[in-house]
Order: C-alpha cells, then structure tokens, then sequence
C-alpha cells in the first residue's frame, strides 16, 4: 500500500496534541472526478467507496477513534462534545470543541479554511469550518468564546484553503467584511470593476487578533493551485472533500 502522505500541521502544538489533513492523492477507492480519497459524504460521491475511504482514514492515521463529523452549513454553531465515540447523527455546526482525549474532531472543506485550536496545557482543542461565509459571521470568534481556556492560552492553526492569489470573490463579498471592519479593506486586491482577490488567511488572522488569539500558524497552502492533492469546489465544481483532524491522548500523570 502507499504510503500515506498527511499534511501535519506545523505549530507548537503540546506533545499530546496530534492533527492532520487528508489529500485527495492518498489511496482511496472513490473514482473521477472524487479520486481518490474523498472523505465528503455530502457531495455526490458513492457512498460505499466515502465509508471506505472513512475507514482507511481511521488506520492509516492510527486514529484513537472515529472522527466526529459535523453537518456543516456555514454558520457559526459550535459543538461541545463531551464523549470519545461520536453520535449516529452528525450534529448541525461548524465549529466543534472537546476536553475528551481520544475525540477526534473532523472538519471538511475543499476551499473554505479550516482552523485548528489547542490549549498549551494540552487540556482543550477546538476545529472550525470557516468559508468566507461563516468567517465573516464569525465562527472564529464563536469557536474562542464556546472554548474553556483563556485566550491568551490559544494556539491557532490555519489550514488548506483557496489562497490570495487565486480566488477571486464579488462585492459582497468584500461588504461581508469590510461594511463592519473598515480595516479589513488591506485583505482584499482589486482584479477588475467590482472583483478582488480575498486573503482569507489574513481575515482570519485579523479575525482572531481581535478576539485575543495571536499566537497563529499556518496559512500557506492553496487548494486551487495545487490539484494533485487538494479538491477544490471553486476550480472544479463537482468534487471531494479533504479531512483536518485533531485528536488529543491522555497526559502522563493525569
């Protein structure tokens, strides 16, 4: 079998702190246009060949259980899970946080920026789905304060996402922002008449330096110029979905 080539976060993460993302390019059974490792139930793909997939994700990764899907629809719910084995029905939510070892938050995207949080203690980690949509929201800021540790206490890790220099948004989109941060204009480069590319990893940085969070890494890796391993929904249209993954083990001594 091939070797699996997750993307391991970089960042100063505790020692019991583990994360991951899956690429499309691992091998998994979902054929064009999902190939191969689609993990995204929701988006076409043949059910049989996504729960095979789940289920190689679980060892490949050595995962300490199954992954706490999330029904995500761009808002800024947050869920609190509070067991190490997930429910038959993914809660309604973009964001989820735990302080159960072994509980595997799962976030799906194919664009939009996934964003990673632990505690430096190792006690507390949260994920959130954040597209421009629920970035703009807030799910950032919802994900801080559903979180039990102070803030000055957060790592913060920016994930896979469609980046500067390739996605290109409307109007709207740029009010979203910037009709309530005046600032948040810096984030945004003029194209053509009515059209700028986003840096969404800047909005998220702005997003958490004002919710307290300044200890962020990450944000360097686009999903539309990188097509051998990421899905992208913008470039491609019918697509796959990539996993990020956190997951804490038990602590010596506790």
């Amino acid at each position: 079998m091939t070797k699996a080539e997750f993307i391991r976060p970089e960042w100063p993460a505790p020692a019991n702190v583990s994360a991951l993302v899956t690429v499309r390019n691992l091998p998994g059974k979902s054929l064009p246009p999902f190939d191969a490792f689609n993990v995204g139930a929701q988006c076409g793909d043949n059910v049989d060949a996504v729960l095979a997939n789940r289920a190689l994700l679980g060892s490949l990764a050595a995962l300490p259980g199954p992954p706490h899907w999330l029904s995500q629809v761009h808002g800024v719910a947050v869920h609190r899970v509070t067991a190490r084995e997930p429910s038959d029905v993914p809660p309604q939510a973009d964001a989820a946080i735990t302080e159960v070892p072994g509980a595997v938050l799962a976030i799906l995207t194919a664009d939009c920026l996934p964003v990673l949080f632990a505690s430096r203690d190792g006690s507390e980690i949260g994920a959130a789905h954040a597209g421009w949509r629920g970035l703009a929201a807030g799910v950032l800021e919802a994900s801080v304060a559903a979180m039990r540790t102070s803030t000055d206490q957060l790592l913060a890790w920016l994930g896979p996402a469609a980046g500067p220099a390739r996605y290109e948004i409307g109007e709207e989109v740029r009010a979203a922002f910037v009709d309530a941060d005046p600032g948040a204009a810096v984030c945004f480069v003029v194209t053509r008449p009515g059209h700028f590319l986003i840096d969404l990893y800047a909005l998220a940085r702005r997003r958490l330096a004002a919710a307290c969070v300044t200890a962020v890494s990450g944000g360097g890796l686009c999903t539309l110029s990188d097509p051998a391993r990421f899905y992208s929904y913008r470039r491609d249209g019918r697509t796959g979905r990539m996993a990020t993954l956190l997951w804490m083990r038990e602590q010596s001594g506790t």
